[in-house]
């Protein structure tokens, strides 16, 4: 008999379909099947010996809730007889009913051990657990993980102990994830989390990878990939890590449109084993990251969402560096200008920050003329030293592509149908704020914000807590201009000033659109004495 090896987990929704995704722990017909009468069935397909299914749910009404099972080869598998959580549901919203988006990145999925979180309690679980426990209540519409889903390079004591029961850890990849077989050990350890497993079930979710996702800094720079491909392991983990990518996350991206159209999901599933399909399509993404697009559109009513790729969509040639190679560049620019008063809310999420703290932009912007040569051969050697052991590889450090996007957003903010607001969400840098740019010469209409919220579930060091702190101040500003002045940078087309935070704990930011109107609420996990937890709210405030 056919298992529920994990999930269910709700993906894409709109006013009449949605789709679930399950793992099974055998070939089999996952079906979901609705209280109001609506469903769908899909058989499953394989890869690398385990199997999968997206289901497409169909004849949903707009404005409701209804309750769903899933059943395997017609045995009920979902929900488990023994449930603590209420009923998993699939809710639909009318067109014009606004959004409630939860969002955050950087979830480290180790279990507690001995009962004690040593990283603190988890924003997810804890969120769940205030769902499940007022399940009438105001909930998210749609849960947005913008990276570091899982941490290939970043284990707990349990996978390290699971690894070393599979390989010598004396050789490489050493305590990290070599191939796809280890990758759904970490999916495993994530999503079976009771309390993730069941808010993953009943909210829609929307993801995008970031670095751990296949290694920390993943594409810094043409020397660092250069030097990862020059090693015996790294190929199979990057193939792997994309596969893996491709099966649990991007494939809950799409519409049901859009995977009728795919012909990748197709073949895959045409096939009696996927896997040396998908394998073949991993290979042609590494080897031309311009033939594969990673980022997607959702629209949500008068609100558009547009997820970036802001990792595997790089230029990494110094002389024509670029945060998204020009096809991914062209694609954002006409996504975003696209029937352009069709929204009055333009989301553009992108793992790493746009608005990054004044000293780490100029410290970014800095190292990327010295590694370009500006300032000569000895001075790009010891840029490059410093841009893999500082992390400096956000946007900033890709100053063209941070002026592009800058421009892109004031002209899509600005003039006879510009949206209320354009917020650009983000995670990665372990903390919390909100900035807001301001363009000499030039005043957009909308109300533009970055709005960064990381981790959901890690740890802070004290390090990044000063140094963020230190990087927000007047005095940091200073020395960021004389810093950029070194080198030589032209200024930022925009300027920006920090307008909350920073904000350091376990957290998730929820933005609230209704009309033209938004508002953000930001809130901490903390533990009660008793052992329980609670989401702490750290800031609420109207941005339109």
């Amino acid at each position: 008999m056919a298992g529920l090896r994990l999930g269910p987990i709700l993906r894409y929704t709109d006013g009449s379909c949605a789709t679930v995704w399950v793992e099974t722990s055998r070939p089999c017909t996952a079906e979901v099947r609705c209280a109001d009468g609506a469903g769908g069935t899909a058989r499953t397909f394989q890869v690398a010996g385990h199997h999968y299914a997206l289901v497409p749910v169909n004849g949903l009404t707009p404005g409701t809730a209804t309750e769903y099972e899933v059943r395997l080869d017609g045995t009920r598998a979902w929900p488990p007889p023994d449930s603590r959580f209420p009923p998993s549901v699939i809710a639909t919203s009318p067109a014009d009913d606004g959004l409630r988006v939860a969002f955050g990145s950087c979830r480290w999925a180790a279990p507690p051990a001995g009962g004690k979180d040593r990283v603190g309690p988890d924003a997810l679980d804890t969120l769940s657990a205030r769902i499940a426990a007022d399940p009438e209540h105001a909930r998210p519409d749609l849960l947005l993980l913008l990276g570091d889903q899982v941490y290939a390079d970043e284990v707990s004591d349990a996978t390290r102990r699971w690894l070393a029961g599979r390989r010598d850890l004396a050789d490489a990849p050493g305590d990290q994830v070599a191939d796809y077989e280890e990758y759904t050990r970490l999916y495993d350890e994530s999503w079976t989390d009771p309390d993730v497993r069941w808010l993953l079930s009943t909210v829609p979710s929307c993801m995008i990878f970031d670095d751990h996702d296949v290694i920390d800094d993943w594409n810094t720079s043409a020397a660092w990939l250069a030097d990862m491909r020059a090693t015996d392991w790294w190929r199979e983990r990057l193939l792997s890590g994309l596969m893996s990518y491709w099966v649990y996350q991007q494939l809950g991206n799409l519409s049901p449109a859009e995977l009728a159209a795919d012909p990748l999901y197709a073949a895959v599933r045409e096939a009696p084993d996927g896997t040396d399909v998908l394998r073949a399509f991993a290979a042609r993404a590494d080897a031309d990251p311009a033939s594969v697009r990673w980022s997607y559109r959702r629209d949500f009513g008068r609100i558009r969402l547009l997820m970036v790729d802001s990792r595997a969509a790089r230029v990494l040639d110094e002389d024509r560096r670029a945060m998204l190679d020009p096809g991914e560049a062209a694609w954002l620019r006409e996504q975003v200008l696209q029937e352009r008063d069709s929204y009055d809310h333009l989301l553009i999420g992108t793992s790493l920050p746009w608005l990054l703290p004044h000293l780490v932009h100029d410290v970014e912007t800095w190292n990327a003329s010295l590694c370009r040569g500006e300032r000569g051969a000895r001075w790009a050697r010891l840029g490059e030293k410093i841009r893999r052991g500082a992390d400096l590889e956000h946007w900033s450090a890709f100053p063209s592509s941070f002026d592009a996007l800058a421009d892109l957003i004031a002209e899509a903010g600005t003039g006879p149908g510009a949206p209320a607001t354009v917020s650009v969400l983000s995670g990665d840098v372990h903390h919390a704020y909100v900035a807001e740019p301001s363009w000499p010469g030039r005043t957009p209409d909308a109300r533009v914000a970055q709005l960064t919220c990381s981790p959901v579930h890690n740890s802070v060091p004290l390090s990044i807590r000063l140094g963020f702190r230190f990087g927000w101040s007047a005095l940091a500003r200073a020395l960021g201009r004389r810093i950029a002045r070194h080198g030589r940078c032209a200024p930022p087309v925009v300027r920006w000033r920090k307008t909350g935070g920073p904000w350091f704990g376990n957290q998730i930011m929820t933005l609230t659109l209704r009309g033209r109107s938004a508002r953000l609420r930001l809130e901490q996990a903390r533990a009660n004495r008793d052992g329980t937890t609670v989401l702490r709210r750290v800031t609420d405030r109207e941005l339109a």
